[in-house]
């Protein structure tokens, strides 16, 4: 599964050359144009990483930053903040706010694209890695082949990325929208039962041999893959 980046800026002009160069990297990215409008977008699914102008209509982007580190789904979300102010006092104000990261308009694209790399290596290390482990279960992104206690797990297409996204984060509980949205995407309509059909085959393939069952059912909740 790609790592999935939000790009909230009113340029439309740098919105879409940076879409263009971070899906050329192999990221899923969605442009947002206000603030606010992230905001909302920000609370219904939480990206790998957020890139952030400081000047936007709305919400500025210091408020939004200052916001999402109020909020325990977004306090650890990586942020690069993006501004034309240079000045070292305004630089302290962004950091402080809660950026961990800060580039300064007119900037290098190749620049922005290694700091990107750099923050989802540092904080999101899953985000990029070929290779996902979790308890017994191993799945690698560039084979497509998962396996447990080391023997191969036979999954189609659908249960592979619900796999994948399970094993993204270990232990946290996903609500069946979260899980139609992120493995799914927003823009098919899916009904939330067909979640648990796909649950359903994913845990009869990962428990061979009557293993046992790697996926919880939160009553109420959703579904998480044990650690």
């Amino acid at each position: 599964m790609q790592p999935r980046i939000m790009v909230v800026e009113d340029e439309e002009a740098l919105g879409t050359l940076l879409s263009y160069n971070l899906e050329a990297e192999g990221y899923e990215v969605e442009v947002i144009p206000r603030g606010d409008e992230a905001d909302i977008r920000l609370q219904e699914r939480v990206p790998d990483l957020l890139v952030l102008d400081w000047m936007l209509p709305g919400v500025s982007g210091i408020e939004l930053c200052r916001r999402l580190r109020m909020r325990p789904q977004t306090e650890r979300l990586p942020v690069i903040m993006l501004t034309a102010r240079g000045e070292e006092s305004e630089r302290v104000r962004g950091l402080s706010t809660g950026a961990d990261d800060y580039v300064v308009k007119p900037f290098s694209t190749p620049e922005l694209m290694a700091r990107v790399k750099a923050m989802l290596r540092r904080v999101r290390p899953s985000a990029i890695s070929s290779l996902l482990k979790c308890g017994d279960v191993e799945l690698d992104r560039e084979t497509y082949r998962v396996h447990r206690r080391s023997r191969e797990v036979r999954l189609g297409p659908t249960e592979f990325k619900l796999l994948e996204f399970f094993m993204s984060s270990p232990g946290r509980v996903f609500s069946r929208s979260q899980l139609l949205d992120g493995v799914w995407g927003h823009d098919i309509y899916v009904d939330e039962r067909t979640v648990d059909v796909h649950v359903g085959r994913l845990r009869k393939a990962l428990n061979l041999s009557n293993m046992p069952d790697v996926i919880r059912t939160v009553r109420g909740a959703g579904y998480a893959m044990e650690v």
